[in-house]
């Protein structure tokens, strides 16, 4: 039995951290318990009843492994290291334990059967990876059986790859093809139980996710051409063809769950033309963004085309079956001679040529921005707009909601600017308006939110609340990750600070993203035609 001691692993942990460096610290309190813990069980087919441990898991410094047969003393173990143990016939809870290098525990309890008969009633699934090209998939579970090797079948990878009874393991090949899959089932007895099957790896030719959503962004400090989250560039035509239909190129609108994407089949070169006569002035921006997903393009060359002076490339490497987010610099044109002042078309190059496809969406072009949504928010910047949008109507539209000059310039709010959120006659309990920020909130500012609100009612609740809104949506597609805090208005006709204390809902983290915020007047009362203003969203300790 291999029992790797513990006051080891920790001399070479503490040496390693003490010559990092002479003048910086680590704080082990930041590291958390570790995570994903289990361990590979393998047993030699000889009926002796050897089980070989390879615990594995995240965060680990040592290993403990009780065996759950009556042994009294726990084996520790090194990550990637192993530990033997001999079982009489059985069906065992092993407990396997990982600590960090602060002590934190984390601990597994896994079932080890040892049987010397053979593994009988063998399942076996092998599946094509839905979002990944050429990884397959393999799980198989048996009677009796400990765990399972699987050949792959390809060249020059002749060792299998074990994984438990009933749990899944994964391979990626080099190319796609007809390959004969080995699986071979292990108990502890002599006698194994195999499984062979021819099986074709393919390749996903589409992703199966939305690429990111980009950021809020001023109007002024974009140009969009094609996405969801801007407004675009009217009348633009995405599949001008110019003759590459002939080669055997197709293109399409593809449409993931109600988020479309441009989709380029077997791409020569295809792109973008502008409205007749129509062009656009990118001299101002500072970057050409898009989002690319491709299976089997090696590269993306793309150009800007101007009416002045022709066209200029860029190329771009492609990372498979995943989102590539890419930037061009506009001065990655301009200093090969081009004028963008002018840009009527853009155009799209595929390598290798005519063979593989391409999706693409997000086509915008943008600047950094000069002024920013974000907290605090008092309404008066003269170069921002501030985009709220009211929900709740009876009808379930959106109550009208806008930044208006203040209507009762006394107390304490004599500023000019206020939003006004209209709470119609029959308008929801829950009818409000909703503002995205810039920029996610920064609770080193403080964890209270301060609100300024004229309401025309004593007695009226305000609910505050803040939502990631790139976070999971729910049924409703509203997202999952928010806070909310509710406060009362205690005067009517006249401005009041309200306090909203973020930290007593039990759902508030500052490790969140919160970037919309989002009033709710009068909330819990169906609307009566009264208008409620607020003013001066910050933050307070």
């Amino acid at each position: 039995m291999k029992n790797i001691k513990y006051i080891t692993s920790l001399l070479v942990a503490a040496l390693v951290f003490s010559c990092s460096s002479e003048n910086e610290l680590v704080d082990l309190d930041v590291l958390g318990a570790p995570t994903n813990i289990s361990a590979l069980t393998t047993v030699t087919q000889d009926n002796t009843g050897n089980v070989t441990f390879l615990p594995r898991g995240e965060g680990v410094t040592r290993y403990e492994i009780y065996f759950g047969d009556g042994t009294t003393e726990p084996a520790y173990v090194n990550a990637g290291e192993t530990v033997d143990h001999t079982y009489k016939e059985g069906i065992y809870n092993a407990k396997i334990v990982g600590t960090t290098l602060n002590g934190k525990k984390t601990e597994v309890t896994q079932n080890v059967v040892v049987s010397f008969k053979a593994p009988e009633n063998l399942v076996v699934t092998i599946e094509n990876d839905l979002e990944v090209s050429k990884k397959v998939n393999v799980k198989a579970t048996a009677d009796y059986a400990l765990f399972y090797d699987v050949y792959f079948g390809e060249a020059g990878k002749p060792d299998p790859i074990s994984a438990n009874n009933g749990e899944s393991v994964s391979y990626t090949y080099q190319n796609a093809g007809v390959y004969t899959i080995r699986l071979v089932s292990k108990s502890a007895a002599i006698k194994t139980t195999e499984f062979i099957k021819e099986f074709t790896v393919t390749i996903v030719n589409k992703p199966f996710t939305s690429a990111a959503t980009p950021p809020n962004r001023q109007a002024s400090d974009v140009i969009s051409l094609y996405g969801s989250k801007y407004t675009n560039v009217v009348g633009t035509n995405f599949f001008p063809d110019w003759g590459q239909g002939n080669q055997g190129s197709s293109w399409a609108e593809f449409d993931l769950n109600g988020d479309k994407m441009l989709n380029y089949i077997k791409l020569s070169y295809q792109g973008i033309a502008l409205a007749d006569g129509k062009t656009i002035d990118v001299s101002g921006m500072e970057f050409l963004h898009m989002d690319v997903w491709t299976a089997d393009l090696q590269k993306l060359e793309t150009s800007l085309i101007s009416k002045t002076n022709g066209e200029k490339p860029v190329v771009k490497n492609l990372v498979a079956n995943q989102w590539n987010s890419i930037d061009i610099p506009i001065s990655a044109f301009t200093s090969q001679g081009l004028t963008v002042a002018d840009i009527f078309q853009l155009k799209f190059v595929g390598t290798p040529w005519a063979e593989g496809s391409v999706f693409i969406d997000n086509i915008y072009f943008y600047k950094a921005p000069t002024a920013l949504i974000e907290m605090p928010i008092d309404f008066e910047s003269t170069t921002l707009t501030y985009p709220w949008a009211g929900f709740g109507a009876a009808d379930f539209s959106g109550i009208p909601v806008s930044v208006v000059t203040n209507p009762d310039k006394t107390g304490n709010n004599v500023s000019n600017k206020v939003v006004k959120i209209e709470k119609t006659a029959g308008a929801q309990v829950w009818a409000g308006a909703s503002l995205n920020l810039d920029s996610k909130v920064d609770f080193s500012k403080g964890t209270k939110v301060n609100v300024n609100v004229w309401s025309p009612k004593a007695g009226a609740k305000i609910l505050l609340k803040m939502e990631v809104s790139t976070s999971p949506k729910d049924g409703n597609n509203n997202p999952t990750v928010f806070v909310e805090v509710e406060a009362t208005a205690t005067v009517a006709n006249s401005w009041q600070v309200i306090t909203f204390d973020l930290t007593t809902s039990s759902s508030f983290n500052t490790a969140n993203a919160y970037d919309r915020v989002i009033l709710f007047p009068d909330f819990n009362v169906g609307g009566t035609g009264t208008s409620y203003y607020f003013d001066d969203i910050k933050q307070s300790n």
